[in-house]
């Protein structure tokens, strides 16, 4: 059964299911986190959640969507992301969730239309940097021994497969607009050739930190988001795979997986803020 909180100036999308299950999560963290990074403790609450994309596009108005039932790699990280946040302040109610979700997936947190979300990773990561979620640490030094110039054009250029820019042309100019704001941006990165050192050669990466894959396919700037997992010394990803169809922490170390992607080039790293 659906639902709406009428005390939000937007509607709100989530099923008693999903306002239940975050609020038994949060209730009981306290009590069982221990030392374990929260990104970590409340994405492994996830696990086996089955994979779905496009989950957020749902009728013909923007608006805020909660599915924790089906996940794609960024609504998997917006979600434990706004649970670590609920820890955070020491909030354990789902109307706090929504707000932490809302100020996470839009841009300065207002819902205006389509073209309010963040919908490439650099977006995301100087708002949600600005709005005081995540912290860059990339830097000019090793391992960030590369450099990434933005140049996004994706959406405005192929409009049609996305079902907001079909309906309502107008928007790809203020999409066109948003892009080229950011194009010629430089960002620092971890090339994947590095990806085999051990964790004190790549100490920056800490489990629980963010990361966003690099990609070379021209008109983006990312292809895949998920959560660094040290084990054994060993680089791993938690994500919402589309390979394994549901949340996992891949068994194979991230070298392996990024080797076998070979438009993947690196990684931007962005400390979540406890």
């Amino acid at each position: 059964m659906c639902c709406s909180i009428s005390s939000y100036a937007d509607d709100i999308d989530y099923t008693s299911y999903d306002s239940i299950r975050i609020e038994n999560i949060l209730a009981k963290v306290k009590q069982e986190r221990g030392d374990e990074h929260p990104m970590l403790y409340f994405g492994r609450m996830f696990l086996g959640t089955p994979y779905v994309g496009q989950t957020l596009e749902i009728g013909n108005k923007e608006h805020l969507i909660i599915n924790t039932r089906q996940l794609d790699c960024t609504t998997f990280v917006e979600t434990i992301l706004a649970l670590t946040t609920c820890h955070r302040y020491n909030q354990t109610t789902f109307k706090d969730f929504c707000r932490h979700l809302r100020r996470i997936r839009y841009r300065g947190g207002e819902i205006k239309d389509y073209t309010s979300r963040l919908h490439y990773f650099t977006w995301w990561g100087e708002d949600n940097e600005r709005m005081g979620f995540v912290k860059n640490i990339s830097h000019n030094g090793f391992p960030f021994t590369a450099q990434q110039t933005i140049n996004i054009n994706y959406m405005s250029t192929h409009p049609t497969t996305y079902k907001q820019l079909k309906l309502y042309p107008e928007f790809i100019p203020v999409i066109a607009k948003y892009e080229n704001w950011s194009n010629g941006q430089k960002y620092p990165y971890i090339p994947k050739s590095l990806f085999n050192r051990n964790e004190d050669e790549l100490s920056d990466i800490k489990t629980g930190d963010i990361i966003a894959i690099i990609t070379n396919k021209r008109g983006l700037d990312t292809s895949h988001i998920g959560v660094a997992v040290w084990q054994n010394g060993k680089l791993h990803m938690m994500h919402a795979s589309s390979i394994y169809k549901k949340v996992v922490i891949d068994k194979n170390t991230f070298y392996s997986y990024s080797q076998r992607q070979t438009s993947q080039m690196g990684i931007r790293v962005y400390r979540v803020v406890l």
